[in-house]
């Protein structure tokens, strides 16, 4: 065993059903295709859609080397990535799994403050359908309220009570 190079372990995106039921390679990896990272700008009070931030390549993130303590980025531009996941019923689409994580810039210095385990695992819980925004502030809360609300509103009524409760 020793001077073999150690075996990784790759992460399998699949775009649709490719194993299409025969239960072989692929089975039980992650589908990304309904998630959509957006991303919220808390001093504008502006939310966008930027799918660069799947692999940490939003506008925000590029050019910025990010520092696991935020004591390290003092004067921190705050922003939240917040994952959202669609699902369709009978009904029609809704927004099944939304979740935010805290990021802090400084174009100034490019450093910036984020927890990459944290942003993983909140992805992985809007993969599951949950919703996780509580812990945001109000003013960001609004605007990402407001945000799924203009991108779709009946994908925004025919969406969880739990998450209506936790955007007001």
């Amino acid at each position: 065993m020793d001077g073999q190079p150690k075996k990784k372990i790759e992460f399998n995106i699949i775009k649709n059903d490719s194993t299409d039921g025969h239960g072989g390679f692929g089975v039980g990896a992650l589908s990304l295709e309904n998630v959509s990272p957006v991303i919220i700008d808390v001093e504008a009070g502006e939310a966008v859609v930027d799918v660069g931030a799947m692999h940490a390549r939003s506008a925000v993130e590029k050019g910025i080397k990010f520092l696991p303590n935020k004591e390290e980025v003092p004067n921190g531009k705050p922003y939240w990535l917040v994952w959202v996941a669609i699902e369709r019923r009978a009904e029609g689409p809704y927004y099944a799994g939304v979740t935010a994580c805290e990021m802090t810039v400084d174009r100034e210095i490019r450093r910036g403050y984020k927890s990459l385990p944290e942003h993983v695992n909140k992805l992985d819980k809007a993969l599951k359908r949950k919703i996780m925004v509580d812990h945001m502030d109000a003013k960001s809360k609004n605007v990402l309220k407001e945000f799924l609300v203009k991108h779709d509103a009946g994908m925004w009524e025919r969406s969880s009570d739990e998450l209506k409760k936790q955007l007001s």
